[in-house]
Order: C-alpha cells, then structure tokens, then sequence
C-alpha cells in the first residue's frame, strides 16, 4: 500500500473514540511519537517544529477540503479553513524553506533511482519541506481525484478511495455508519415511532 506523508499529517486529527476530536499534535510529545512513527526517530520536536507541523497541516487539510468539494469537508475544521489561497501560499513557502537539487543515481547493473540532494543542516526544516513538498506532489498527482472526507458519524479523516464503492475510510467507520442509518430508520430522524 502506497503512504502519503501528506494524507499522514492530515490524518493527525482523528476521532478520538468517545465523540470528539484528538490532536495528535496538540503537544509536543505528541508530535514527537508522530514523528518517530515516520522513521524520524533521530528528530527531536520542540515547540517551533510542532507549530510549522500544525501550520503545514492546516494548509493541507484547507487544500484537501478543496479537492474533495463539493463533498463536504471534514467536520473537525470545515467552520474554520483558511482560504484556499492562504493555503497555497502556506504550502509553497514551507516547500522553499528547503532548496534542493534532484540527484541521479545509476548503478551499473541496476535501474536508476532520483533523490533530493539538500545543502540544508536543519532537520526540522527538512522535515517540514518534506511534508510540503509530499502534499504538492499529492496535490498535484493523480491520487487528489480519489481523495474523500469520511462520511461516518463523529469520522474526521481523509482517505484515499481504493475501490468504486467504497464510502468510507476503515470498516468500523462504515459499521457506524450503518448502525446511524438503521438507527434513523426505525426510530425516524425526530425520535421515538
């Protein structure tokens, strides 16, 4: 299964299992578990990186409510989206943070692979124009026609729709969203029948 560091980031506003909305960078241990989880285990997050972390994710979650319109955006920020533009600019700053040259590595007897070649000593600035660079990539790819807000009750998240019928973005969010819908037809949207 293919990762998309930019979907990953998005995805770091989540249900939090009991009606609400979790942060997963609300703090900056938080932010740090999530980026160790994204084989980032030397960075050290402090309270700078955590903010560009949630700058960067604001942008990106503005421009996938962009993309996936007009479906509704995700309810965790819908009343509250920077404007598309902002976002834009948003993300094109964070990628420029980090110039970078594109390398080409061809070894004799294998196929050819490309990487970024950084002059950059700052990792979290690498790590945030990585993240920004991911989310143009992401944007600008493919994958941005098949991007969804989950549309179970209480689901924040964005997906990647893997199959025509698919509507939601795990099992349990479509298993909740079942139960609602049965629910709303033998009790009727007002109550009690």
């Amino acid at each position: 299964m293919e990762r998309w560091p930019a979907l990953e980031l998005a995805s770091t506003i989540r249900h939090d299992g009991d009606g609400g909305v979790a942060d997963d960078l609300a703090t900056v241990e938080g932010a740090a578990r999530w980026i160790q989880g994204r084989s980032a285990a030397d960075l050290v997050a402090d309270e700078p990186l955590r903010r560009d972390l949630i700058e960067l994710r604001q942008a990106v979650r503005a421009l996938f409510a962009r993309a996936v319109s007009p479906a509704p955006a995700s309810p965790a920020d819908a009343h509250r989206l920077m404007p598309a533009e902002e976002a834009t600019a948003r993300l094109n700053a964070a990628a420029a943070r980090e110039p970078v040259a594109p390398q080409l590595a061809w070894p004799a007897d294998g196929t050819p692979t490309a990487s970024l070649l950084t002059a950059e000593a700052d990792p979290h600035v690498r790590l945030v124009a990585a993240l920004a660079r991911d989310a143009i990539d992401f944007l600008s790819g493919p994958q941005r026609d098949q991007l969804r807000s989950c549309t179970a009750p209480r689901c924040v998240r964005y997906f990647i729709k893997a199959h025509g019928r698919q509507e939601w973005c795990k099992p349990s969010c479509g298993n909740r969203a079942r139960a609602a819908r049965h629910y709303r037809r033998q009790w009727g949207e007002g109550g009690a029948s």
